[in-house]
């Protein structure tokens, strides 16, 4: 893995915690006026780990999400905050 391909935690159906924060992430993307394509290049991703994050069925490390804010100009916390307002413990895979 190359040092700007972000490590991910990848699925075949969403979970709870990657399609919450998949809506979060494709909600403050559109919000941005940008395309998915835009944030993958300004993260130096293929667009399509872009669009399996808002699927939910990629979840992002923390680094990644750090490259996410940067590529959307917003706080880590813009991203995150979503997880504030749920019941942590029914996200939870087991």
């Amino acid at each position: 893995m190359s040092p700007r391909t972000p490590s991910v935690k990848v699925t075949t159906q969403p979970t709870a915690a990657g399609d919450l924060f998949g809506k979060r992430l494709r909600h403050l993307r559109e919000k941005s006026g940008l395309t998915q394509g835009a944030v993958a290049d300004a993260m130096g991703v293929p667009q399509t780990h872009v669009s399996a994050m808002e699927r939910g069925l990629m979840l992002p490390n923390l680094l990644t999400v750090i490259r996410l804010a940067a590529a959307l100009d917003c706080k880590v916390s813009a991203l995150t905050s979503v997880f504030d307002k749920a019941d942590l413990s029914s996200i939870l895979t087991k």
